[in-house]
């Protein structure tokens, strides 16, 4: 449960934001009986593969910081590079009036987060080129991404020295209840030592979050699936796990 200060700093934080993302990790003890419930058919979940670039310290997590690239079926692929937290009132108007620029509030049991991410596409096969080491990592990013960086990232950071964290085995399925009338997303990563995390989450607008967010927990509930358990973030998670991975591997000679 949010305390009262939380709900209104969620609110004032809506205020300048494109959308609110209430989202829900399920404890691994659960997930077979999650994907039952809500009726998933994996088959027609839909893979992804996804790449976290930071340094062999995390110095962009740090930092608040995430720089990811992920591939889809088709042999198309998108970039983001998102800064968290942030202030809504403190983002550069020309930026917020880009396309590929949004504010986004995500609100998780017993947390919240406001973020802004500058998106950017290219294709599966130059994510690949860059992660093979084929190719350097900056040209797979937009100039206005570059700077998005730049003005954030801890100085002396080079895009072209981060390690490549991944990649994350990733199925996304997206659908629309009988009794819940906004789309639901699930998204299981698979990591390769077999460790799971299964994330159920909607996206409402920031004036009907609250009203949202109750139907959604109510939705939840039907379903069987609990909302008090402990939060685990994809993020995190991942670049955590590709960096215990990449220390453990021998220093190139």
């Amino acid at each position: 449960m949010l305390a009262s200060e939380e709900i209104a700093k969620i609110f004032e934080l809506g205020k300048g934001s494109n959308s609110i993302e209430l989202k829900l990790s399920v404890p691994s003890s659960g997930h077979s009986a999650t994907i039952k419930s809500l009726k998933l058919d994996p088959v027609e979940a839909q893979p992804r593969q996804a790449f976290f670039f930071d340094t062999p310290k995390l110095e962009l997590l740090e930092a608040g910081v995430v720089v990811r690239a992920r591939r889809f079926q088709g042999g198309r692929a998108d970039t983001v590079v998102k800064l968290r937290p942030v202030d809504p009132a403190m983002m550069d108007a020309e930026l917020r009036r880009s396309a590929s620029f949004k504010i986004e509030v995500d609100v998780m049991p017993g947390g919240f987060v406001c973020s802004a991410s500058f998106k950017g596409a290219c294709t599966g096969r130059e994510v690949l080129d860059v992660t093979s080491g084929t190719e350097p990592l900056s040209p797979l990013f937009s100039k206005e991404q570059r700077a998005f960086l730049a003005a954030h990232a801890p100085a002396g950071i080079n895009l072209d020295s981060l390690a490549v964290l991944g990649p994350t085995f990733l199925l996304r399925s997206k659908y629309q209840p009988k009794d819940f009338d906004h789309m639901v997303t699930v998204e299981m990563w698979l990591y390769p030592d077999g460790s799971r995390i299964l994330e159920i989450s909607t996206k409402s607008l920031p004036e009907a979050a609250f009203q949202v967010a109750a139907e959604f927990r109510n939705y939840l509930a039907k379903c069987g699936i609990p909302v008090s358990a402990a939060q685990e973030t994809k993020t995190r998670s991942a670049l955590e796990f590709f960096r215990k991975r990449l220390a453990s591997e021998p220093a190139a000679v």
